[in-house]
């Protein structure tokens, strides 16, 4: 039984998207998602003025929780033409990290990637410093496809950047 679903972002989780996202000066979640890329906080208004980007895109959804947002998911095209997509997740609330709810809006995500692209292989980029998120892809299933040392610097150490993916045969091998 999932615990948490996967659906397009409306505008009514806009608030709350940017309660969590941008309401404290520095969020417990940017200290995990890419924390050597400068947060750049934005006023209710530059966010709301930027709702085209959040709402009803088919590149990002709402993870939700018990009628809560508690993350999103999304999608980029690395490579367009050749189909090469990479995923992300943000889970914002620190309460539900490490209980497997961003594994299984990532599982949705992935079957929904699957069934709905034209692609053969799904990946994402984090760095050695989120163990998590390595973790995350290993339960998924996902093969360490790169990592490509000492090139994050945040807090005055290096970090090697991961580079996680599956290809399309191996999730329907997994999910049986």
């Amino acid at each position: 039984m999932c615990r948490v679903k996967i659906r397009p972002i409306k505008e009514d989780d806009l608030p709350e998207l940017w309660k969590v996202m941008h309401g404290e000066m520095d969020p417990e979640w940017k200290k995990w998602d890419a924390p050597y890329f400068p947060f750049v906080r934005l006023t209710w208004e530059e966010f709301i003025g930027k709702k085209d980007k959040w709402v009803d895109r088919a590149d990002r959804y709402a993870i939700e929780m018990e009628g809560n947002v508690i993350g999103s998911v999304s999608y980029y095209w690395e490579h367009e033409s050749s189909k090469w997509l990479e995923m992300g997740i943000t889970i914002y609330h620190p309460q539900y990290w490490s209980g497997g709810y961003g594994t299984e809006a990532l599982k949705q995500w992935i079957d929904h990637l699957f069934q709905t692209m034209p692609i053969v292989r799904v990946g994402y980029t984090t760095w050695s410093g989120n163990e998590r998120m390595v973790k995350v892809g290993e339960k998924l299933g996902m093969m360490l496809e790169a990592r490509i040392r000492k090139v994050r610097y945040h807090n005055g150490k290096y970090y090697d950047s991961i580079r996680m993916g599956m290809l399309r045969e191996e999730w329907l091998e997994k999910k049986g």
